[in-house]
This record gives structure tokens, C-alpha cells and sequence, in this order.
């Protein structure tokens, strides 16, 4: 009840977040790891161009289908959240990559770039608090998988994760996203998707110190994945927040989902 308050109380605030307005811009980033230049979306909080401080940064990543704009474009009130929250929100570009390193298909190893490259460039060219604390990383469906993935691979970069509509069981879906064309033929490249699966990797160990919220409408198809999950990190005794909530996958719900989530990582950021 206290954080449902809390969140009522600070959406309230936005109109007046709105009325400041927030400073967005499109970075472009180039990427070694990808041997091209790749866009961002830096959505910078109000205070941003009146003081000398740094602000801790959420990264918030896209579905499969989707690119860097998706997230500014479809939940405007980002730029309000950034301010509300007093953060940073970067939303990169990663293609259908499943934002992993692909041994097959060119220019394609994303995970190097969002986990090294792109906050390594973030870190130099904006006034960011560049320690694992103050730094979580989101996303929707694909990104869900990401995020966690990520967070999972990387703790030394990332200190707080979450899921919205994840694909959290990389197995059911394989075909249904022809992940062949990323893995190529893994008798030769040896490319092994349970190193990547959330619900493979994910336990007692793996997620220890990893602040984690996980959020999935009842009617997703990517529910049962959520649930597994769930029931495994309950099984294991590792805390986690998780909410199920009426909807489907979709960007109704996203934009709503995505308000908690950075509400999570704002007190997160204050601990």
C-alpha cells in the first residue's frame, strides 16, 4: 500500500515535470563490437542543465521488432519520470539481436555493446554516477529477456533489473523467432542458448546482490515463462518483487508497467 501511495503521489507530480520539460537526445554511438554506428535515445531529467550533478541511469530496452525510438515514442511521459526520478533513461538500439553475441550472423554481438560499449560511452559523455548501484537496467518482452540476462552476465556493471512481458524460456520459441540465423549451426559454433536463458541461469547464485522486479499480464503468452521464474527464485529463497496484473502484451500495458519499474529502481538508487 505504501508504494502504490508513493507512485499515486509522484505521478501526480508529472504535470509539473511536464511543464520543466526534459532534455532528449539522439546519441550516435559507434560501436566496435558491431563495426557500424548505432543510435540512442538519452532522455536527461531537468536538472540535468542546472547543476554539475550526476544522475544515476536506467536502461531500457526494446522488444523484438521494435528500436530505440519505441520507448520515447509510445510512453511520452518518460520525460517526466525522468525528471520525477531524477535519472537518466537510455533507450539503445539492438536489432533482433536477443542481445546476445551472435557467432553467426555479422555485425550482430550486442551484448558487448550494451553491456560495455554503450555504457561506457554514456559514462564519458554525460554526468552519470558510474558505479554498479546506481545503474539498472529494463526492458519489454525480447528486452525483459535482456535486461535480466544482462544484469545476470554483467554484475559488475548493473545493479538492478527488470522484466515487463518477458521471454523468459528461450526453448518454446526458438523456431517461432528462427534464432538459427543468430546461433548458425551450433554443432560448429558451439553456441549454447541455456548460457542465456533467464529461467536457465537464473538462482541463488546468479542473482545474488541483483536487485529484481519481474511484471506479466495474466493473459501474455509469455506468462507461463513469468511464473516459472517466479516459482523458481521462490523455491531458491531469492528476493525478487514480482506482479501479475490484468492485460495482455502490449503496449498499454507496457506503459503502465514501466511506471512501477522505475519506481523500483528510484528507491533502489536512494538505498
Amino acid at each position: 500500500m505504501k508504494s502504490i501511495t508513493v507512485l499515486i503521489a509522484l505521478i501526480s507530480f508529472s504535470s509539473f515535470a511536464l511543464a520543466q520539460g526534459s532534455l532528449v537526445d539522439t546519441a550516435q554511438i559507434w560501436s566496435k563490437a558491431n563495426s557500424k554506428t548505432i543510435k540512442a535515445v538519452v532522455i536527461k531529467p531537468v536538472t540535468y542543465s542546472q547543476s554539475a550533478q550526476r544522475f544515476p541511469v536506467v536502461y531500457l530496452l526494446h522488444g523484438y521488432g521494435g528500436g530505440y525510438a519505441n520507448w520515447i515514442t509510445r510512453v511520452p511521459e518518460l520525460k517526466n519520470y525522468a525528471t520525477i526520478y531524477n535519472l537518466i533513461i537510455v533507450c539503445p538500439d539492438a536489432e533482433n539481436s536477443w542481445y546476445v553475441n551472435s557467432p553467426a550472423k555479422k555485425q550482430s554481438n550486442f551484448e558487448s555493446y550494451v553491456a560495455e560499449e554503450l555504457v561506457s560511452y554514456i559514462d564519458a559523455n554525460y554526468r552519470t554516477i558510474a558505479e554498479k548501484g546506481r545503474r539498472a537496467i529494463a526492458g519489454l518482452s525480447m528486452g525483459g529477456h535482456g535486461a535480466i540476462m544482462l544484469a545476470i552476465r554483467h554484475k559488475e556493471v548493473f545493479g538492478a533489473a527488470g522484466s515487463m512481458s518477458g521471454a523468459l524460456d528461450l526453448e518454446p520459441i526458438m523456431a517461432k523467432y528462427d534464432f538459427s540465423q543468430l546461433t548458425g549451426d551450433t554443432s560448429i559454433t558451439h553456441f549454447n542458448w541455456r548460457e542465456y536463458g533467464v529461467v536457465e541461469i537464473a538462482d541463488s547464485n546468479t542473482i545474488r546482490g541483483l536487485r529484481l522486479i519481474v511484471d506479466c499480464g495474466v493473459k501474455d503468452p509469455f506468462i507461463k515463462d513469468n511464473r516459472k521464474l517466479h516459482a523458481k527464485l521462490l523455491a531458491q529463497h531469492v528476493p525478487h518483487d514480482y506482479i501479475e496484473r490484468p492485460g495482455g502484451h502490449n503496449w498499454a500495458y507496457w506503459q503502465n508497467a514501466i511506471a512501477y519499474q522505475l519506481m523500483f529502481f528510484g528507491l533502489f538508487f536512494k538505498e
